[in-house]
Order: structure tokens, then C-alpha cells, then sequence
């Protein structure tokens, strides 16, 4: 019983918990038990890291914690910051980082089996309100919610893993103005990518692409829904994007779930903290979904860093090349030529069911 407390507490087993904490023990030793000067020991690395865990799998406030914990709010306060500094310290290379050549390949397999070849995951933006924004960033932060907000672009898999996260970007921008600022294609763009080749319908392709929604632009590397399909085959095609697409809304959703303070309006007030509270929460929603995958799964381990993903084509060497292999990223010509292709592979995988 007290196992399984423990689990439904930190929103993780108790072995992973004990594991976070003995790490970010070692990384930084503000967490580890010391003598005071009178003698006495001080507060434990599990006090300190308990009182972190509640303030994020609880959304609690810090004042609301002293008496069960036995710390005082800025002790609270400060083993929160520490803490998620330290987690990205310690995990960040390895449960946030971006596909390599062995998980490329599964993850295109996986999505192969799901009728669509060459699909990398889904993208999306989740906006997290920002109640204690300064005043004077209350307009830039304000966007269609009516109230300051830092929004998160993800992309997510089927086992809900996230392979991106760029967060940081103000409300009232949209997604598209957050794709143009983050870094999820700079590595497609520059050539340091991992080699991808599938076919569809008879055609051949050596970039993958992430299904996104309908504000996303036409580019080569996203796969939109057809606004109004006409036919049998576009509306199958239409119905099969949007259920796999919604592999990132589920990930947020269970991201949210484990952790409520990335849910509600964070009461924090600089952005560097922010940005490391969101940050480790995907490091940790990853490392509970490894830890948590059944016996036996080899098709969803993601362990260890793996071999450094090679360049699947030369380095672009001047601007020219770059401007160039940026234009084949954002080709509307193969945006459509893909849908199409899409649409009549999935009629031929689906259709006869």
C-alpha cells in the first residue's frame, strides 16, 4: 500500500522518485543533509525535494506546505527553483532531446503500421496563464484568452512521449509566428538530420512530416486536414489525420493531469524559473512513461542518448544551398503532392475495411 501511495502521490513510482532525488541530491548540494552549527542535522534531500514535488503535482502554494513538511515558505520557495534547475541539469540531454537515427526509424515504422509513412508525430501549441505577469508585459503576454499567457510548442508521439518543446513565446502570438521562432526544422534546414526514405503511392521522399491543424502553413514537412473534402477518400483521409493528430492533445492533457501547476496560472514571477518548471515537467512526464512501459517493449525504448545523428545529405555550405533547402521545406507544390499521395494511400489501407 504505502507503494502504491507513493505512486499515486508523485505521480510516479517510488523507485523513479527515489532515483530523481538522489540525483538531483548529487548535482546540487544545497539539497544534501549538513550539520548546522550548533550540531544538529539539518533538512534532508527528501524534505527539500518533497516540497518541490507537491508544489507540482498539487499546484499548492508554498505557505500551504510549512506545517506538513516542516519548512518555511522560502525554504519552500527555493527548493522548488532549485530543484526543476537541477532536474534539467541532470536529465535534460537525455529525456529532451531530439530523434537520432535509431528512434527516427522506429518512430516511422510505428506510424507506418498506423497508415501513415514518414510521420514523425504531431504538432501543437498549449498556452500556460501567467497571473503574476508584469504589468508592463501584460499586453505582448494577453492574446486570445483575455489574460497573459507563455505558450508551448510540442511535438508528441504515439506513447505520448515529446521529442520538442520550445516554450517561452508570448500569448498573443499564434503558431505559426511560434514555428518561425523556434528551432524544430533548423537542423532539417541546415542538412543535420536523420535519414529518412519512404514511398507513397509510387512516389519517393527523404524528409518526414508532422501532422499539425488547420493554422499551420502548407509546407512540405506538415500535413494538414482538407478544409470541406469532397469525396469518400478525403473525408476518410480528413477523420484518420485529426485521430492521430490528437496524439500531442493527449499528451498535454496527461502532461497536465500529472502535473496541475502547468495547468492552472503559475504564481511565479521571473520567466527563467517558468521556463525550468515546464521544462522538467516534460522531462519527467518522459521519464514516467519509459518507466512505466511494459516488459518486453522494444518498440518504444528511447534509452540512453544513442549514436549522434549523421547528416542525411551534405552540409549547406553557402547561403544560396540554404535558401534553397529551406525552399524544399516550405514547398507548397509538396505539401499538396504529399496530402494527395496521403489520400490515396489510405483509402488502398483503409478503404476495403
Amino acid at each position: 500500500m504505502a507503494y502504491a501511495r507513493r505512486s499515486c502521490r508523485f505521480r510516479m513510482k517510488r523507485d523513479l522518485y527515489l532515483k530523481i532525488v538522489q540525483a538531483v541530491a548529487d548535482q546540487d548540494p544545497w539539497f544534501q543533509q549538513r550539520r548546522n552549527a550548533a550540531g544538529e542535522l539539518g533538512l534532508s534531500a527528501l524534505q527539500k525535494v518533497t516540497a518541490a514535488f507537491r508544489m507540482l503535482a498539487y499546484d499548492a502554494p508554498a505557505d500551504s506546505l510549512d506545517e506538513c513538511l516542516r519548512l518555511g515558505e522560502s525554504t519552500i520557495i527555493e527548493s522548488m527553483r532549485r530543484f526543476v534547475r537541477a532536474v534539467v541539469g541532470v536529465f535534460g540531454d537525455e529525456y529532451l532531446r531530439a530523434p537520432n537515427e535509431e528512434d527516427t526509424a522506429r518512430l516511422i515504422t510505428m506510424n507506418e503500421r498506423r497508415g501513415f509513412p514518414g510521420m514523425l508525430g504531431s504538432i501543437d501549441c498549449m498556452h500556460w496563464r501567467w497571473k503574476n505577469c508584469p504589468t508592463v508585459w501584460s499586453g505582448s503576454f494577453s492574446g486570445h484568452v483575455n489574460s497573459p499567457t507563455i505558450i508551448l510548442e510540442a511535438v508528441a508521439s504515439q506513447d505520448l512521449w515529446i521529442w520538442h518543446a520550445f516554450f517561452g513565446m508570448p500569448g498573443s502570438l499564434n503558431d505559426i509566428n511560434v514555428l518561425h521562432r523556434s528551432h524544430l526544422l533548423d537542423n532539417l534546414a541546415t542538412g543535420v538530420t536523420p535519414q529518412v526514405q519512404y514511398s507513397i503511392n509510387g512516389h519517393d521522399y527523404t524528409m518526414g512530416y508532422y501532422l499539425a491543424d488547420g493554422i499551420y502553413p502548407e509546407w512540405a514537412t506538415f500535413v494538414k486536414p482538407i478544409p470541406c473534402p469532397v469525396g469518400r477518400k478525403r473525408q476518410h483521409f480528413v477523420v484518420q489525420q485529426a485521430a492521430l493528430r490528437k496524439d500531442v492533445e493527449r499528451a498535454f492533457g496527461v502532461l497536465q493531469a500529472r502535473f496541475p501547476v502547468v495547468r492552472g496560472a503559475t504564481r511565479i514571477w521571473d520567466e527563467e524559473t517558468l521556463h525550468n518548471i515546464m521544462t522538467a515537467c516534460i522531462i519527467m512526464h518522459n521519464m514516467i512513461i519509459e518507466d512505466e512501459r511494459p516488459e518486453g517493449d522494444v518498440e518504444h525504448v528511447y534509452d540512453g542518448l544513442g549514436v549522434p545523428v549523421e547528416a542525411s545529405r551534405n552540409l549547406t555550405p553557402t547561403l544560396e544551398a540554404f535558401a534553397h533547402r529551406y525552399g524544399m521545406i516550405t514547398s507548397r507544390h509538396g505539401h499538396h503532392q504529399l496530402r494527395d499521395d496521403l489520400v490515396e494511400h489510405l483509402w488502398q489501407f483503409h478503404g476495403v475495411e
